[in-house]
């Protein structure tokens, strides 16, 4: 199950209003430790397996239960963000092979902070999200991974299932549900929970509520100071870490138009951001990307945006340079990771759907 890059099948989308495995080896970097802060309590395994992969970031592919998904059911909110995919019957542009590979994109070193800035300038002039008291944001996802498996000591390496993750959040971060298949029951796990040493969690930049994110600056040059001094000594650089923090904030919550335009300019700021001349997101969409290289791992992380509208998509990791994983399975083309976002909104409960 591998992809086909050569088919274009970039979906309509429409905004209607308001707010807003499984033994991984080798997914994106930093978002571990991201995913099991939000689980709170549920999630309390760290694979050291993890360190013959690349370090990650505070977020999300590490392959162990990850947070997200939801089933949603009752009264949607007030806001809506759909993004529907082109391609139903082939999601992902796959070549031959139990992996996900692609064809790997052009970089323009030069052109990042161009595009950033008409980036910045769409999101400025997005709909501000907007939720009654008591509301939800949703957010569902379509993400696929791919990982060095071991059976009877043979290794190969293999793809999940492209599968949809629904999550709901109270806006203090405080209540939630997730809903992942392979990650949790058809019903789900509550993310409502105490960490470790019996304290309810306070947000942060690694797991933030909506609330907290409207504390943050939103002066560009304020904002990744900020992101810098409090990653300081996380992932595998200053530089790698601050960008992944950037795209796990703008994957995994629905920040304000004004911060989401200030997110985008500090980017712009940070050392080694290129823009992509072509990539595609999980659900078959294609656009332009801006990007980083963590040298570390030879892996390549892209968001994705339509090239048009420059509405954000989703983001992707793909093995650029050498061989990762373990006996170097992972080749240059190999999608480490990808995940498309295709609805925020406000809705009324957990597993309440728009």
């Amino acid at each position: 199950m591998n992809p086909d890059p050569s088919r274009n099948r970039t979906a309509n989308r429409h905004e209607t209003g308001g707010l807003p495995a499984i033994e991984e080896h080798d997914l994106p970097q930093g978002r571990h430790q991201f995913h099991k802060e939000r689980l709170m309590s549920q999630i309390h395994e760290d694979r050291s397996a993890a360190a013959a992969r690349t370090p990650r970031n505070p977020f999300l592919r590490k392959a162990i239960l990850l947070p997200a998904a939801t089933a949603l059911a009752g009264a949607l909110a007030v806001g809506v963000l759909v993004l529907t995919p082109g391609d139903a019957q082939n999601p992902l542009d796959r070549a031959t092979g139990p992996a996900l590979t692609t064809t790997i994109g052009a970089v323009d070193a030069k052109g990042a902070p161009r595009l950033l800035d008409r980036i910045s300038l769409a999101a400025a002039g997005a709909e501000v999200p907007n939720g009654r008291a008591g509301q939800y944001i949703y957010i569902e996802t379509r993400s696929a991974n791919t990982h060095v498996k071991t059976v009877n000591g043979e290794s190969s390496l293999v793809s999940d299932p492209l599968h949809t993750r629904q999550s709901w959040r109270s806006p203090d971060g405080l209540k939630g549900w997730l809903i992942e298949p392979g990650n949790t029951g058809p019903e789900g796990i509550t993310l409502e929970g105490r960490d470790e040493k019996g304290d309810v969690p306070k947000p942060h930049l690694g797991a933030p509520s909506h609330d907290y994110l409207a504390s943050l600056p939103t002066d560009p040059d304020a904002l990744l100071r900020k992101i810098y001094e409090e990653t300081e000594g996380q992932g595998s650089g200053k530089d790698q870490q601050a960008f992944t923090t950037i795209g796990d904030l703008l994957v995994e919550s629905w920040p304000t138009p004004k911060l989401t335009a200030a997110l985008y300019r500090a980017a712009a700021k940070i050392p080694g951001v290129v823009m992509v001349d072509g990539a595609t997101d999980a659900a078959g969409r294609k656009g332009v990307a801006v990007a980083r290289l963590d040298e570390a791992s030879g892996q390549r992380t892209e968001w994705i945006f339509d090239s048009k509208t420059f509405t954000f998509l989703g983001e992707r990791t793909v093995q650029v340079e050498g061989d990762g994983g373990e006996g170097g399975l992972i080749k240059p083309g190999t999608v480490v990771f990808t995940h498309a976002i295709m609805v925020r909104a406000f809705v009324n409960d957990i597993k309440v759907v728009p």
